[in-house]
């Protein structure tokens, strides 16, 4: 958030404070004083080198697109009620949507599973498809310009150079309008049958852009990326393969052979519904005999909560093992998962008259469906998702999580994001920082526990080592948790957890 302000545009709309800003203008947070209701302010800024005459022609143009826009009534829609000339300049004013942009949760949180970024792509398909009925194009469709609500609603919002269909006299000849790793490349040779599939190729890059954390063209300087754009393909090695054909179909080079609105939709709620059926919640890693003897008391005790990691951005459905497991226990054992215990079973009895009595590993060797494996205690409550695995003490005093992430690949930056987004929502006080092994990074710190958190107890203490781990194009975030007042005695468990992470191949 930037400046404050009390101006008062066209004698009704109060600015209270910036919101945004970028090359086409300011975004203020507003208020109706004739409706009295909360509104969001576009200010148009005009290039200052303007004859009267084209700034003129530019007011006109924007007034123009704002009442195209208007037309719009749809949910994933961002509404625009007005449009105002003040000081020379238009203002837009327009719903006022309290929620971060695609491009703000992926830079924060990291990529969007799967299910989420096909949930994203039918709201904002649905949305173009509103659009696009009644004539108009979007024309700038990127991360930045959807909004993801805490409802789980997408908004499409910024059609500030929107344009009729047929309507030449709003764009001027050879000036292509939007951002260039999104553009479609029908719109970046100018062609002149630019239609409704040039949205839906910075549909296609938009999405990947959710996987990826930035579009499959981005090279970092205009030119460069407009010609990868016209001359490269997408590198989906990074995709998930799930999604492959709708973004495949989505990024054709060519409009005519695009996927179509409702072929694009089809595929993506297929998408949903797989990934629906594969019931994270029945997520149990333990041998069948003891996944059947305890599926009675799973369905009894499991309770679904979806949670954000942080760091992770991946929906989870938590689902805990059966609850009277631990109560089977010896008493001792029960109230401490993580006593130090060698990870191998005690020798086998000799022929000694005398009983004895077999130690239980107090770990286990799990391998993820993506290549990576790792020892992790037994009897902890299981749950994964697309990029985020994880298992949590049943008294919430301890939690292991390993997280894959594809937008950065630096671990040293890995960590210093993750502290910037905790530091922003709890107490953390960094203990040490240090490079591992293979090029790792370690993070050591303590933070209090919030109130809402998926696991951990509100206002308990937690002692944390986060490790950052790069291999190939994947990086991965293995975290280790315990309660402050247990750390010290846990520390032999937590080295041989840690030090078992392998990357996958």
């Amino acid at each position: 958030m930037a400046s404050e302000s009390d101006q008062l545009v066209a004698h009704r709309y109060r600015l209270a404070r910036e919101l945004g800003r970028g090359g086409m203008g300011v975004v203020w947070e507003g208020h109706d004083t004739l409706l009295n209701r909360s509104i969001a302010v576009k200010e148009v800024l005009l290039p200052p080198e303007l004859s009267k005459s084209d700034r003129e022609r530019h007011l006109m143009r924007t007034a123009r697109e704002a009442r195209t826009a208007a037309k719009l009534n749809h949910p994933s829609v961002v509404a625009v009620y007005d449009v105002v000339e003040e000081g020379g300049r238009p203002w837009i004013i327009m719903e006022l949507v309290r929620a971060p942009s695609l491009d703000d949760v992926v830079a924060t949180h990291g990529a969007l599973p799967i299910k989420e970024a096909a949930d994203v792509g039918r709201q904002v398909l649905a949305a173009l498809k509103a659009a696009h009925d009644v004539g108009i194009l979007h024309r700038d469709v990127k991360p930045s310009n959807i909004l993801l609500c805490d409802d789980g609603r997408a908004v499409l919002t910024d059609f500030g150079i929107a344009t009729a269909e047929g309507d030449s006299s709003l764009t001027r000849t050879g000036m292509v309008t939007g951002s260039p790793a999104f553009l479609a490349p029908e719109r970046v040779r100018a062609l002149d049958d630019i239609g409704p599939p040039s949205d839906l190729w910075s549909l296609g890059a938009t999405l990947y852009a959710a996987l990826t954390g930035r579009s499959p063209f981005e090279r970092g300087e205009p030119m460069a990326t407009l010609s990868a754009l016209l001359g490269e393909e997408p590198d989906y090695r990074r995709i998930p393969p799930a999604l492959h054909p709708v973004l495949k179909g989505l990024l054709k080079k060519e409009p005519e052979e695009r996927l179509s609105a409702a072929e694009a939709d089809a595929l993506l709620a297929e998408i949903i519904d797989r990934q629906a059926a594969r019931r994270d919640d029945d997520y149990d890693d333990r041998p069948p005999a003891r996944r059947r003897a305890s599926r009675t008391t799973l369905m009894a005790a499991a309770v679904a909560v979806l949670v954000v990691t942080v760091g992770a951005g991946a929906y989870l459905k938590l689902s805990p093992e059966a609850a009277q497991g631990s109560a089977r226990l010896p008493q001792a054992q029960a109230a401490s998962p993580l006593a130090s215990a060698p990870a191998t079973s005690a020798p086998p009895a000799t022929a000694s008259p005398t009983p004895t009595v077999s130690r239980k590993p107090i770990t286990r060797l799990w391998s993820s469906p993506a290549g990576w494996s790792i020892q992790r205690p037994t009897r902890w409550r299981g749950a994964r998702a697309e990029a985020y695995t994880q298992w949590t003490r049943p008294d919430r005093s301890a939690h292991l999580g390993v997280e894959q992430q594809y937008a950065t690949l630096d671990p040293h930056q890995i960590l210093r994001d993750a502290e910037e987004a905790m530091t922003a929502a709890t107490d953390v006080r960094t203990v040490r920082r240090k490079s591992a092994a293979l090029g790792a990074v370690d993070w050591e710190f303590t933070w209090t526990a919030a109130a809402g958190h998926p696991w951990a107890t509100e206002g308990r203490l937690y002692h944390e080592v986060r490790r950052a781990v790069v291999s190939g194009d994947t990086a991965y975030v293995v975290s280790w948790t315990v309660a402050e007042e247990q750390w010290r005695r846990h520390g032999r468990m937590m080295r041989q957890v840690m030090g078992s992470f392998t990357p996958g191949a």
